[in-house]
């Protein structure tokens, strides 16, 4: 039976792991902290969990299922397993929670899930444009400049796109629909018709000929083209493009077409490779769109933050002489910087003040409820069952220290944070050993 003093020591204890994550909240709202700083806090947060993880939580609980008689595979079918489905699980909650919304709590979340956006964003119009032949002669891997060259134009049923005779000043791609090339004095008889997919009039962008033939659209119809203007400014300002189209132009241009270059596969595999580049008006637009109706995702994904941690906590609490001390120091230091970069961000989306510090307060309820959950279901228990949840809920917090503490600290401070995350461990390592020499 847990006593009550005990219920309010580890609901304590939940409000103390927590509350810097208001108070970084609130940091990040109205103070401007070097970013560098921050880092080395968040760095030093990583290493301390670390060493809790690794020493106070696994390596004793290790000690302890050996002294209950467990043997070795035992030991670490509980333990590592346990880890290993924690790990797992708040990956797969978390990647669930950022494709909602949550991603724009911390900036490199949100740069991954900002670039993924963007590579679906495109995809369909990469694998469009690798069917025109023209186009895959020319380095897959500047796709960032030629995606900009390429705009749409929609077509009624019927409607002339351009007549015999007319300046070739485009290539086009059919998106949707189709077009019939017309032949004949009055345009009168269908050459040919174009479906989805099909590329035409790439020579327009190579010389300054007219069209041989019409083209009407034999439905209602969506068109990618890209100028000939357009065309010519990209591969001046490109060597290696002007280089790819200098050995298409002239008489070996139908040839070497003819020959079609890469695969088209190939073609928008790497094209989709090379998409990590992400301008200030594609980041804005991604951000105001992931952060739309995204209140709910961000307050859960910073509950998922928040609860295995405090769940160990509870679950490992016997007396404010036996403090799970580390584990403490960890998630209190590391809240400080993660909720300051998060309050930024979301400021960044456009949530107000208020909305923010808000979002934030919920950790501190999850943190006291999970603490006081931990102690309950998980305390006083030396069972392998309760070894085996806890690992689970420990696992989970290295996942979460791998997943975001860790990139977050590198994205602002670099390498450099090898130092402030060895400085954590050791200085939870002496927390986890003095004891045993004096």
């Amino acid at each position: 039976m847990v006593a009550v003093g005990d219920i309010f020591a580890v609901a304590l204890l939940g409000l103390l792991a927590t509350c810097s994550n208001l108070a970084g909240a609130a940091l990040g709202l109205y103070f401007r902290i070097s970013k560098l700083v921050l880092s080395g806090i968040l760095a030093f947060a990583a290493g301390a969990l670390i060493n809790a993880l690794a020493i106070d939580f696994a390596y004793k609980g290790a000690e302890t299922l050996h002294g209950r008689g467990a043997d070795e595979r035992t030991t670490l079918l509980i333990l590592g397993g346990g880890f290993a489905i924690g790990a797992l699980f708040y990956y797969v909650a978390a990647r669930f929670l950022e494709e909602k919304g949550a991603a724009v709590r911390y900036p490199t979340r949100f740069r991954e899930y900002a670039r993924e956006r963007k590579r679906e964003h495109v995809k369909e119009t990469i694998e469009l444009l690798s069917g025109c032949d023209l186009l895959r002669h020319l380095p897959a891997e500047d796709i960032e400049q030629i995606l900009p060259c390429v705009r749409s134009r929609h077509l009624a049923p019927g409607e002339m796109l351009f007549r015999k005779g007319d300046d070739g000043d485009a290539l086009y791609v059919i998106a949707k629909g189709g077009i019939d090339i017309l032949g004949g004095e009055d345009d009168e008889r269908i050459l040919a018709t174009l479906d989805p997919g099909k590329a035409f009039g790439e020579m327009a962008l190579l010389g300054d000929g007219h069209r041989t033939a019409s083209a009407r659209a034999s439905g209602d119809t969506e068109l990618l083209y890209i100028e000939k203007h357009d065309f010519h400014d990209l591969i001046a300002s490109d060597r290696q493009m002007a280089t790819a189209v200098e050995q298409l132009s002239h008489e070996r241009a139908v040839q070497n077409l003819a020959a079609g270059g890469p695969s088209a596969e190939t073609w928008a595999r790497v094209a989709n490779v090379n998409l990590d580049h992400l301008t200030k008006r594609e980041s804005d637009e991604i951000l105001a769109e992931a952060a739309d109706g995204a209140g709910l995702a961000i307050v859960f994904g910073n509950i998922l933050d928040t609860i295995p941690g405090c769940l160990v906590i509870g679950a490992q609490f016997i007396s404010f002489q036996v403090l799970p001390g580390t584990l403490l120091v960890g998630m209190f230091l590391g809240g400080l910087p993660e909720a300051a970069a998060s309050a930024n961000m979301l400021r960044k989306a456009g949530y107000s003040s208020g909305t923010i510090l808000l979002l934030w307060s919920t950790v501190l309820f999850a943190g006291i409820v999970a603490a006081i959950a931990g102690k309950l279901l998980l305390g006083d228990s030396e069972s392998p069952m309760a070894i085996f949840f806890q690992a689970v809920a420990g696992g989970a917090v290295l996942a979460q220290v791998a997943h975001a503490m860790i990139p977050e600290a590198i994205e602002e401070a670099g390498s450099l944070i090898v130092l402030p995350t060895v400085g954590g461990f050791l200085f939870a390592f002496y927390l986890s050993v003095g004891g045993l020499f004096s």
